[in-house]
């Protein structure tokens, strides 16, 4: 499992030096290549940021969050990386994701798939920050990593948009749309799982777990 963590936080760690190479603030550096009609808008370009690169930071300050190793050992550096992960996702991130999100241009499923998660992350990651406040620390650690488990959908998604594009047409609408949903639908469910969050709560109450 210290594998398994450690090679995500790899990765994360790589996503967020890649975000913050888009400090230079030029409008045609590396994928906005190809996504100049929507640069040209005047609406694209700044939300891109604000997801881009904010969403890099908080990537690796969620680590921090669920990490039980750093919370008993830097309590305070974790409250701080706290505040700054759900300030960043509710101000920027989140909104900058949902701005983008009309114009991917992959067809209705795929929007469909990143307005909902757009909006569960911003809902997951208020009433985290709403039960910590009220001292509600079990709570507040179940909705964080339903949260983080949506942060963690910018490394599901490349991950498998990178082995995907070796047997599958990714220009093919709902070839995409299924990498869409996958990206970020199983993460909550693990979450949901290994958390014994509120589907499972009820189904073993059912005997059904």
């Amino acid at each position: 499992m210290k594998i398994f963590w450690g090679l995500l936080f790899v990765l994360g760690a790589s996503l967020t030096i890649n975000a913050l190479t888009y400090l230079n603030f030029d409008p045609s550096y590396s994928f906005l290549k190809i996504k100049q009609q929507a640069v040209a808008t005047g609406i694209y370009l700044p939300f891109y940021y604000f997801h881009v690169i904010i969403a890099g930071l908080v990537l690796v300050a969620g680590f921090i969050q669920v990490s039980k190793w750093f919370r008993s050992r830097y309590l305070n550096l974790h409250r701080k990386a706290g505040y700054f992960y759900v300030f960043g996702i509710l101000f920027l991130a989140a909104p900058g994701a949902l701005v983008m999100s009309f114009f991917v241009d992959r067809g209705t499923p795929v929007l469909i798939s990143f307005l909902l998660q757009c909006g569960l992350w911003f809902y997951c990651t208020t009433i985290a920050f709403v039960k910590i406040k009220n001292r509600d620390i079990a709570a507040h650690e179940r909705w964080m990593w339903r949260s983080f488990s949506l942060t963690l959908a910018a490394i599901t998604l490349r991950v498998y948009i990178f082995f995907s594009s070796f047997y599958f047409d990714l220009s093919q609408p709902m070839a995409y749309a299924i990498i869409a949903w996958a990206s970020w639908v199983p993460n909550l469910l693990l979450v949901e799982y290994f958390k014994r969050g509120v589907i499972f709560a009820s189904l073993k109450k059912l005997n059904y777990t």
